[in-house]
């Protein structure tokens, strides 16, 4: 009778089984089951970070056309970002600054030195690509927030994931996008809102999804409803296709993934590894 053994000879081929050989044949054991609802509240991340992009360059248009006014920008972006201030640490009842220990002295310390420098700097900022063509300015614009959509940090975890890396080409492509701006005040305001957008809107997006997921639902949804009311007013047929990217993510494509996992069709068996599953730190000693 064959055995699977290596360590004694038996009148078999080398490459011989038998029928029990495919006894032990398990499929899919570590497959993860999902639920079409999970994977679409999932997708709200994706679909918020692509608004807070078209969000961004909207911005810069209507700054740049000269439609909206840097004043009423930074008016804007300031009791903005005191509602989410305040939102912030009312939805965990601040817990979290508690264990973290960070007081809100040390937070506004961090905002005033942050815009201090920046509104120092902006005059340079505003020289800083003056050498450089438009075309090239935007290319790099688009490159960049394409770069930072990839690396984003979505709360999955894998090895393409770098959020200073995003966080940084998105800085980069709001300050070749300020350098085109009128005036140094137009880049110092863009350049703060960038920071705004980029760094403090998805604290509060991971805060609201980890606490309150029917409050991150709401807010993603008017979010998306205000990039498309904007996009809408600078091209009608961008606004449609923005749309249907949007639907596509968030409906479509949880769809297709949960009809492919009917096909997925992982195998295990005796010729997998050996998992040495005995404790074997007392050989260690």
């Amino acid at each position: 009778r064959w055995q699977k053994v290596l360590y004694e000879r038996q009148p078999f081929p080398d490459n011989y089984v038998d029928q029990r050989f495919l006894e032990e044949l398990r499929k899919n054991v570590h497959a993860r089951q999902y639920r079409y609802q999970a994977v679409v509240f999932q997708s709200g991340a994706v679909v918020q970070q692509l608004c807070s992009v078209c969000v961004f360059v909207l911005t810069w248009w209507y700054m740049d056309a000269g439609v909206l006014s840097p004043q009423g920008l930074f008016g804007a972006a300031l009791v903005s970002s005191l509602l989410g201030y305040v939102l912030f640490d009312a939805v965990d009842g601040g817990a979290e600054r508690w264990a973290s220990g960070r007081t809100r002295w040390a937070d506004l310390k961090s905002t005033l030195v942050f815009t201090a420098f920046t509104y120092g700097f902006s005059p340079v900022l505003k020289t800083l690509t003056e050498s450089i063509s438009t075309d090239t300015i935007y290319a790099m614009s688009a490159l960049m927030l394409l770069g930072h959509l990839i690396f984003f940090d979505y709360g999955a975890n894998a090895a393409i994931v770098s959020s200073t890396l995003s966080l940084n080409m998105a800085i980069f492509a709001s300050v070749c996008l300020a350098s085109r701006l009128p005036r140094s005040l137009h880049a110092f305001v863009m350049v703060t809102f960038a920071m705004q957008i980029f760094a403090l809107w998805p604290m509060l997006q991971k805060k609201l999804k980890a606490r309150t997921p029917r409050c991150y639902v709401g807010v993603t949804v008017l979010f998306a409803l205000a990039a498309l009311a904007g996009l809408a007013t600078v091209s009608s047929v961008g606004a449609v296709l923005f749309a249907s990217l949007l639907l596509a993510i968030s409906c479509l494509c949880p769809y297709c993934l949960i009809r492919l996992q009917l096909l997925k069709d992982n195998i295990h068996g005796p010729w997998d590894e050996a998992e040495i599953k005995e404790d074997l730190s007392r050989f260690l000693m």
